[in-house]
């Protein structure tokens, strides 16, 4: 990760629940794109490394065999379990709480490993290393993520535009100026350069997708909640005795941006890099 902030248990405590309801989906298209670009014929296997509530394994299932997502937060992993059990009864995906950097050895080969805004988080040298001895050869390592350097123009939408801003200096308001995740802080935010990483372990490429995004999507009031409360920066335990007073005064400054209590905001783009084993 960083030389000044050490992973810990509570990076994402109670942010399972927010997940579904508050996270933006990643582009449409994006299976079929994926589906394309791999020749996922349903005969193999993925492993989501950083699964989250298993959104992304879960839209992917149908063109795997077998699916296995990781996560070491437990609440992640609940809510993955929660959702298969609504959404399937193949018996197709399992769920392993799990560090990226501390895997199980019975996992198997996998013909595809995913990383979904997930592999920042981790020791990126270590885990690279580590899914190139899980890949079969000629596997692929997909890593994607919201496509950061696209305008999203506010222009034309049909509500007002959530008010990112001003949320931003709430959430400072209550936690300090420097972003927090877990028990620890990030003052230069999370690393990049993905690609100097993976060319080191061995991977090939990249081969880049872009899944356009750009339409308009309209959130309520509980929807923009459950972002901010779904993120590491805002995770619920950080405002400790303050979270109700917290969501109150987030309430109160969305009601003043939108007294119908809808926003909108357009969709981003999803930005694809596929590697080859």
């Amino acid at each position: 990760m960083t030389a000044d902030w050490q992973w810990d248990e509570t990076l994402f405590e109670g942010t399972a629940t927010y997940y579904r309801q508050g996270r933006l989906p990643y582009a449409p298209g994006l299976v079929t794109a994926l589906a394309e670009a791999l020749h996922l014929d349903g005969r193999g296997r993925l492993l989501d490394v950083g699964c989250g509530p298993g959104t992304l394994a879960l839209e992917l299932a149908e063109h795997f065999a077998e699916v296995v997502g990781v996560d070491p937060d437990a609440g992640m992993i609940a809510e993955a379990e929660r959702r298969t059990t609504e959404l399937e009864s193949t018996g197709r995906s399992r769920w392993v709480r799990a560090r990226a950097e501390q895997l199980p050895d019975d996992l198997g080969a996998f013909t595809v490993t995913v990383f979904g805004q997930s592999f920042h988080w981790m020791d990126r040298p270590l885990v690279a290393t580590v899914m190139r001895t899980l890949l079969r050869p000629g596997g692929a390592l997909v890593h994607l993520s919201d496509l950061k350097s696209e305008p999203r123009p506010t222009e034309g939408l049909p509500h007002p535009p959530v008010p990112q801003s001003a949320i931003a200096d709430l959430v400072r308001s209550r936690l300090g100026p420097i972003r927090r995740a877990g028990q620890g802080f990030l003052p230069h935010g999370t690393p990049g350069n993905e690609a100097a990483v993976l060319t080191a372990a061995g991977f090939t490429g990249p081969q880049r997708l872009v899944v356009p995004g750009g339409h308009p999507l309209t959130r309520t009031t509980d929807e923009v909640v459950a972002g901010v409360l779904s993120l590491s920066s805002s995770a619920p335990h950080l405002f400790g005795p303050h979270l109700a007073a917290f969501e109150t005064d987030l309430r109160r400054l969305l009601h003043d941006t939108s007294p119908t209590g809808l926003f909108a905001e357009r969709l981003p783009s999803t930005e694809v890099f596929l590697w080859r084993r």
